[in-house]
């Protein structure tokens, strides 16, 4: 089983860094193969999410979104003054899991995987493993839908 890290570094207080690429690449690097693509962000302060990655004002909705529905300003306990990003986070998730077939993401035409930054700019990391299928690639279901 195959796993390990990256790192991201995101730029801004709250943004989604597109990580697609890394992740396509680490697939590209293994042997052909088909099953289940899991990554987990340990930080408490950003989350990982699948959406639209062909228009950047999407990416930049989104973060308006959140800061519409999470007050930025409400009288926080916390003491390190980044509440919102805590509940941000939650909000979005801290995993994902993402089928492959033939090396390949199994994603919608529009989809991309992001790092939700939520108490930047920072460098963060994302653990990844991957879960082979025993079957072979050529006997696996297609998505006709993108």
């Amino acid at each position: 089983m195959e796993s390990g890290t990256f790192t991201i570094a995101s730029k801004a207080l709250r943004e989604l860094v597109n990580i697609t690429p890394p992740i396509e690449d680490i697939l590209a690097s293994l042997p052909s193969g088909s099953g289940v693509l899991y990554l987990f962000n340990p930080h408490t302060t950003a989350g990982l999410t699948i959406n639209e990655g062909a228009d950047p004002d999407v990416s930049r909705d989104i973060i308006k979104g959140l800061e519409h529905i999470v007050p930025l300003h409400l009288h926080y306990r916390h003491l390190e003054g980044n509440s919102p990003a805590h509940i941000m986070a939650l909000l979005t998730g801290s995993s994902l899991t993402i089928p492959f077939f033939d090396n390949r993401l199994q994603l919608g035409t529009w989809q991309k995987i992001f790092f939700c930054e939520f108490d930047g700019p920072r460098t963060r990391s994302v653990s990844w493993q991957i879960l082979h299928d025993s079957a072979k690639a050529s006997d696996q279901p297609r998505n006709q839908e993108k």
